[in-house]
């Protein structure tokens, strides 16, 4: 066998095990978000919840959680009043609704977990923003 055609199945082989180790880490990103949460989290400061709009609750839903628990959502917004606040996201999935919480630095993020202690408000998802 000539060098070169050794050269070019090694190449060959190299190529594939670039593509099949790309394709492995396409579906484990797509499976676990590992590399979105971290970007989101590290660089960002921010936390997503990351679920389709199809397991989101009923705008309904979030309108009644909303209603019924307004002492916590006044707690949230005064960790630092007129920086930290809470929406509800009815535009992103049609017919379906979460909370958007924003605040200005990581402090508030941590403060604002803590109050929560959960990964729902009350049974709805919520994503957190550093604005």
């Amino acid at each position: 066998m000539t060098k070169s055609v050794q050269f070019a199945k090694k190449s060959v082989i190299l190529i594939i095990a670039i593509v099949v180790a790309c394709g492995c880490i396409f579906v484990i990103e797509a499976q676990t978000k590992i590399v979105r949460r971290a970007y989101d989290n590290f660089i960002l400061d921010n936390e997503n919840h990351y679920l389709p709009c199809e397991k989101l609750p009923t705008e309904t839903e979030v309108s009644k959680v909303i209603q019924e628990h307004q002492d916590m959502i006044r707690a949230i917004e005064q960790v630092n009043p007129g920086l930290v606040g809470v929406d509800m996201d009815t535009m992103t999935c049609s017919g379906k609704a979460d909370l958007i919480i924003w605040y200005a630095t990581h402090q508030d993020r941590v403060e604002i977990k803590r109050l929560i202690g959960e990964d729902t408000f009350f049974g709805v998802p919520y994503r957190m923003q550093n604005r």
